[in-house]
Formats: C-alpha cells, sequence, structure tokens
C-alpha cells in the first residue's frame, strides 16, 4: 500500500515562525474572532467509502500560546484521525539527537573563524545581554535556572553553523524565553496522538531537513545576522 493511501491525517509544519497566528492577531483579536481566519486545515477528498486526509500547517512555539486560537474543526479533524504524520518524530530520541548533531559545524570549527570579526563581536554582546536578562524573562519560580536554561539553549552557539545560529538568535526574545517550558504545537499533538494510539510516523528524516540548510552560505544570511545584532556593534 502506498504511503499516501494510509495516511488518515497528514500534519506538517514550518521551520519559520510564520504562520498560524502572529502576535499582532493575537493581541488584537479575541480568541472568537481568530477562529473565524484561516485554520490551516486542507481536505483532502477520497472516492468512497475512503474516509478523507487532511492537512495541517503548524509553527514551532509553545502550544499554549495558540492551542485556544486553533478553530474546532481542526482539533475534530485531528480527533477523528486514526493516523498522523509528522514532519520529523521529534519524540524519537534518536531523531533528536541527529538533529541537534546535524546543526554542528564539522571538523571541529569554530564559529569565530567563520563570521567577520565585527559580527562576531556583535553576536557575542548580543547573548550576554539576553543571558543577562534572562532571569527577568522567566517567571518567577523559574529564576533560580535560568542560567541553566540559557545553556540549554545557547551553550554550544559557537560550535553550530551560522544558519542555526541565526534561528537560535531569532528564538531568544522575551516572548520566547516566557514560552518555555511548554511543548512546541507539533510535539504536543505528536504526544496527544500517542496517548490516544493513533498510529504515527515522519515524512522526512533529519538529513532531508537539514542538508537544504546546511548548504545555505554565510553570505546568504549574512544580513539578517547584521540586523539581529545591530544594536550591540
Amino acid at each position: 500500500m502506498k504511503r499516501s493511501s494510509a495516511l488518515r491525517w497528514l500534519l506538517f509544519w514550518t521551520l519559520f515562525s510564520a504562520g498560524l497566528l502572529n502576535r499582532e492577531t493575537q493581541k488584537h483579536c479575541s480568541k472568537d474572532e481568530t477562529r473565524e481566519l484561516n485554520s490551516f486545515l486542507w481536505t483532502v477528498k477520497r472516492p468512497p467509502p475512503q474516509p478523507p486526509s487532511y492537512l495541517f500547517g503548524t509553527i514551532h512555539v509553545p502550544y499554549t500560546r495558540v492551542w485556544d486560537f486553533v478553530p474546532e474543526s481542526s482539533k475534530r479533524a485531528f480527533q477523528r484521525s486514526t493516523s498522523v504524520f509528522f514532519e520529523l518524530d521529534l519524540t524519537d530520541p534518536v531523531t533528536v539527537s541527529k538533529l541537534a548533531s546535524c546543526q554542528l559545524l564539522p571538523n571541529g570549527e569554530s564559529l569565530r573563524s567563520l563570521l567577520p570579526r565585527d559580527i562576531y563581536v556583535r553576536l557575542k554582546r548580543h547573548l550576554d545581554y539576553v543571558r543577562h536578562m534572562m532571569p527577568a524573562w522567566v517567571r518567577a519560580e523559574q529564576r533560580f535556572y535560568a542560567d541553566y536554561l540559557f545553556k540549554a539553549i545557547a551553550g554550544d552557539w559557537e560550535r553550530k553553523r551560522p544558519v542555526w545560529v541565526m534561528l537560535m538568535v531569532n528564538s531568544l526574545t522575551e516572548w520566547d524565553v516566557r514560552g518555555r517550558g511548554a511543548p512546541v504545537l507539533d510535539l504536543f499533538l505528536a504526544r496527544e496522538a500517542e496517548s490516544m494510539g493513533k498510529k504515527t510516523g515522519a515524512v522526512e528524516n533529519v538529513e532531508e531537513q537539514c542538508h537544504p540548510l546546511n548548504g545555505l552560505s554565510f553570505s546568504q544570511i549574512h544580513d539578517d545576522f547584521k540586523h539581529r545584532t545591530q544594536r550591540y556593534g
């Protein structure tokens, strides 16, 4: 049987946080109003008696930030589905380990040797600022391990490829740090699917996700680095 014919629910998410609900939408729309927005749910109809399949787009943000805004039609489709396929299986420790390894520079290289000195200095100052601010950004009960949280997120930043450091910097904002602790939406749905006895799987492997990003040259992300760190120049 082809994999496509076995799909009852097919779930994809985007690597970059740019989809379901942006911050301005959440600020200015009530829950009822946002439920009327695009649900990012597509139905793939098949000839009877085969049930439909679904395509749902999510983003890498804590599920608590967006779950109340997910339309009921999307939640019902998830509940009714018997199989759920994700981009990657983030519940698999081997997948998570490979994903972390693919972000590292080869042959023990350091980011210091790759970045222009001015950008490297800006980046280091920015991360020093984040580390200093982390205790004020987390919830009161988390402050005693704010430094541990910073190390968990950015502790090996000098060993990472530039594109992954850029993505890390993009997520090191007060908004994102405050949401740490809750699983991202896709991982939350994966855990829910497993607890409900649904069949789960992945449509990509780590290499298929990592290689396109690792193939980017520094010149392709240079401007974003400068923009993110310009206040620390």
